[in-house]
């Protein structure tokens, strides 16, 4: 078993981004936008802040109340669409119940969402032609090139269906010809997960249930990618069961340490692709 870590590929990230900030005298600018208090945003939040002034990218924040109107937050998302200042848009999920997220997320301005997740870019997957990937995949697509598999006709298992993680995935293992099996919460009702994990030589979970995978599904030499982040006796966890499935598995990633830190310099690498687009025009 060897340990997929994210740390080592960041650090490349990382240091091309400074040349190229440094080449083209980009100096981005990110908008973060959070609604209401969330731990796990702030968590990202910081990590943001973090990464980005170590670039010399400027970091805004909008933090807004819990009871903000969908139409207050949709002029703000529109104000910042229209600034010329503004590279990138982050909108933290999830939203208060009375927001649609749905709809937020048609306002994003195509060439801003730095995260990949409107409905213009989205839908640009189907057809492999995003302008900008869902940072999230574009660290599990990252990840898997490390191991140096071959997706061609691998039997590909994603547990997890979201359409910011599960379902624009499964689009792109599509574009390396995987066979892609999503698995949901039907799946696992019906008493059928176990079934599909077990012939997994690609296991991807983007659940956020601590111990939803169990170590002995896990295919002898699987390559294993724990994107959920729980919390569990005052740890924190993967979905997949770690010290049973690592008995297994050819790579896994660890969690903490595995996706999290590569998500948010694959939005780093966005958000430069997205100042370069805008200078262009």
């Amino acid at each position: 078993m060897r340990l997929l870590e994210a740390g080592p590929i960041a650090r490349r990230i990382k240091n091309s981004l400074a040349k190229e900030i440094s080449d083209f005298k980009i100096r981005p600018v990110l908008a973060t936008i959070q609604v209401g208090d969330n731990p796990g945003c702030d968590s990202y939040i910081k990590a943001q802040k973090k990464e980005s002034s170590a670039l010399g990218i400027e970091c805004q924040l909008h933090k807004l109340s819990q009871v903000i109107t969908e139409k207050d937050l949709s002029g703000l998302i529109q104000r910042l669409n229209q600034d010329k200042h503004v590279n990138g848009i982050v909108v933290m999920f999830p939203l208060p119940v009375h927001i649609d997220h749905k709809k937020i997320s048609s306002i994003l301005s195509p060439q801003k969402d730095i995260e990949g997740v409107s409905l213009s870019n989205l839908g640009s997957l189907i057809v492999g032609d995003a302008l900008i990937l869902p940072t999230t995949t574009a660290a599990v697509m990252q990840l898997l090139e490390v191991t140096g598999i071959d997706l061609y006709g691998k039997e590909v298992v994603i547990v997890g269906h979201s359409r910011i993680v599960g379902k624009p995935l499964a689009l792109m293992l599509l574009e390396k010809f995987a066979t892609v099996a999503v698995c949901h919460i039907a799946t696992s009702e019906k008493g059928n997960l176990a079934k599909h994990v077990e012939r997994a030589q690609v296991l991807i979970s983007a659940v956020g249930r601590a111990g939803l995978i169990k170590g002995k599904w896990i295919k002898e030499g699987a390559v294993v990618i724990d994107v959920g982040i729980n919390r569990a006796n005052g740890k924190i966890v993967g979905d997949v069961e770690f010290e049973e499935a690592a008995k297994r598995a050819s790579w896994i990633t660890p969690v903490p340490g595995g996706v999290g830190p590569l998500t948010v310099m694959m939005l780093l690498r966005n958000l430069v692709e997205a100042a370069k687009i805008q200078r262009k025009k």
